[in-house]
C-alpha cells in the first residue's frame, strides 16, 4: 500500500514539485497551501508522514507541529525551510528531520525513506 504524505508549502510552484517527484516515488501526496488545511485534512484522513514548510500565511509551521503533536504523536514530520537560521530553534526539534529546500529534492526524498523506513 502507498504511504500517504501531506505537504504544507505556501509557494504553489514547490507545491506541484513536491506532488510530482514525490508522486513519481510511488507515494500517495496530498498538498495544502497553509496550516488550517493541513489541520483539517489531518482530520479527515491519516498521513505516514508531514512535510511542512516554516514560514507561511497564518499560523506558522511551528505552530503546526505543535498542534499535530498535540493530535498525533506517531507521525514523522519533517520541516522543509529555505531558512537554515530556524535549524537552531529549539521549537524545530519537535521534528523528525530538518531539510533546508534546495533545487534537487535527493536530501529531502533520502530523509522521507528514512523516516518511511523504506
Amino acid at each position: 500500500m502507498k504511504k500517504k504524505i501531506l505537504i504544507v508549502e505556501d509557494e504553489k510552484t514547490l507545491c506541484l514539485l513536491y506532488e510530482e517527484e514525490l508522486s513519481n516515488e510511488g507515494y500517495d501526496i496530498t498538498a495544502v497551501m497553509d496550516a488550517e488545511a493541513a489541520l483539517a485534512k489531518l482530520g479527515e484522513q491519516s498521513f505516514d508522514l508531514i512535510i511542512t514548510d516554516i514560514r507561511m500565511p497564518g499560523k506558522n509551521g511551528i505552530e503546526l507541529i505543535t498542534q499535530i503533536m498535540g493530535l498525533r504523536k506517531d507521525i514523522p514530520i519533517i520541516i522543509n525551510s529555505a531558512y537554515q537560521s530556524y535549524k537552531e530553534d529549539f521549537m524545530t526539534w519537535a521534528a523528525d528531520a530538518y531539510v533546508v529546500k534546495s533545487s534537487s529534492l535527493d536530501d529531502l526524498k533520502s530523509k522521507i525513506k528514512q523516516l518511511l523506513g523504506d
